[in-house]
């Protein structure tokens, strides 16, 4: 899973010592360069925004990096990849929030203390079926369906919708009978 450093492309980027993202114009510039970046991933890739190492970020930069990419990639302009982020701080992820619930975006995350959670705006049903996701890891329609009492179609809309929204990942296997999608977390 390939790892994006913040603090690196600050220094690679902006050149200018600070471990802060602020201002439109420096998360353009970081943007930029994930986005040249992510072009040679391959399909597939989960890729991983480490905020480690950050101090601040501002809300005009999470809008400008996280919201934007997180837009570009459900549109499909990065292919088949996936992006989590990953050693928040409860400060940096409250601006992250108000910049994706703003337009209706959600995101997976992982909090320094290792905490995984959803990050933005998702209805009550999907919020629930990728509750039970990250408990078990990874869930077909059926066992869905099993555990949640659900019609299979229902099921296996629910997951779908989490696919198309890029909070988890899909995968066809060969098991008993023929060919599943099972999901699983990024």
């Amino acid at each position: 899973m390939p790892t994006y450093d913040f603090c690196k492309l600050l220094k690679e980027e902006l050149k200018n010592g600070s471990s802060d993202l602020v201002t439109r114009h420096s998360g353009q510039v970081i943007r930029e360069r994930i986005e040249r970046d992510m072009e040679r991933e391959q399909d597939r890739a989960v890729v991983s925004l480490d905020f480690s190492k950050i101090g601040i970020i501002d809300y005009s930069c999470a809008d400008e990096i996280i919201v934007k990419l997180v837009s570009r990639l459900l549109s499909g302009e990065y292919g088949d990849k996936y992006i989590r982020l990953t050693g928040l701080n409860d400060n940096q992820k409250e601006n992250i929030e108000v910049a994706l619930e703003r337009k209706d975006l959600a995101v997976m995350a992982e909090m320094r203390d290792g905490k995984k959670l959803l990050m933005g705006k998702l209805n009550k049903y999907l919020r629930e079926t990728l509750k039970l996701i990250v408990e078990k890891d990874r869930i077909t329609a059926k066992d869905l369906a099993q555990y949640m009492k659900l019609e299979a179609n229902t099921s296996g809309t629910r997951l779908l919708n989490l696919h198309k929204k890029r909070l988890v990942r899909r995968s066809e296997e060969i098991q008993k009978g023929g060919s599943v999608w099972v999901y699983e977390m990024l």
